[in-house]
């Protein structure tokens, strides 16, 4: 019962507040994120698939109150998932990377083919592509770029270019990835992509094209480093 208020008060939370519908989910999320690994090598692939699946209802709870958060298609997404993807393969040995405590290697955790090892595999692919995504762009992209030029960021417009606001929120979206000089230059060519199409969606698949076709290089090279 005491869990059943918990998520009717966070529905009523995310509906009354433009701020924390787009900053709650991705808190949440990051939670969990950082949980993984604490209680356990095998907590970091459940935590993932828990996350995951909260992930989900977190959209799901998220689309009625932002309105930006629409998937779109265009050229211009396909060919900066596609290059954001490339860039982040082909530096990736030539500057110096913050160290992770946790390898991501579920088939050294669970077996080469094992039915654990593939469910994981599986649930980081369908993650990675359909549910960080949204909840990345809406706080990066929609609301910390606008929230940074003004508390009031829902009066910003998606596609005002603001030099400090380009910058910082690449700064820090880099600095969530271990891979932290790829993050900062995929930061700013979907930045780039919001600001050009005046929309959230067109970076919303380009970042779900890049995750994907990592997932597949990962998957086909054994390249878990990038997970």
């Amino acid at each position: 019962m005491a869990s059943l208020y918990r998520v009717q008060f966070l529905k009523k939370f995310l509906g009354t507040s433009p701020l924390m519908a787009r900053v709650a989910p991705f808190v949440i999320f990051l939670a969990l994120t950082f949980c993984q690994g604490q209680f356990g090598a095998a907590s970091a692939y459940w935590f993932y698939l828990a996350k995951t699946l909260v992930g989900v209802w977190l959209i799901w709870e998220m689309r009625p109150v932002v309105p930006e958060m629409r998937w779109a298609m265009s050229w211009e997404a396909v060919i900066v998932g596609v290059g954001v993807f490339v860039l982040w393969v082909g530096i990736d040995r030539y500057y110096p990377h913050f160290k992770s405590s946790v390898l991501w290697n579920p088939r050294l955790q669970f077996g080469q083919n094992s039915m654990f090892a593939w469910l994981m595999i599986a649930t980081r692919t369908v993650g990675s592509t359909l549910v960080v995504p949204p909840l990345e762009e809406v706080f990066y992209r929609s609301f910390l770029y606008r929230y940074f030029a003004r508390p009031d960021f829902l009066s910003v417009p998606l596609n005002r270019f603001l030099p400090w606001s380009f910058l910082g929120t690449a700064a820090v979206f880099g600095l969530s990835h271990f891979q932290w000089l790829a993050g900062l230059l995929c930061g700013l060519a979907y930045q780039g992509l919001v600001l050009r199409k005046n929309r959230l969606g067109d970076a919303m698949t380009a970042h779900a094209l890049t995750n994907f076709l990592l997932s597949l290089w990962v998957i086909g090279r054994g390249a878990w480093q990038f997970w």
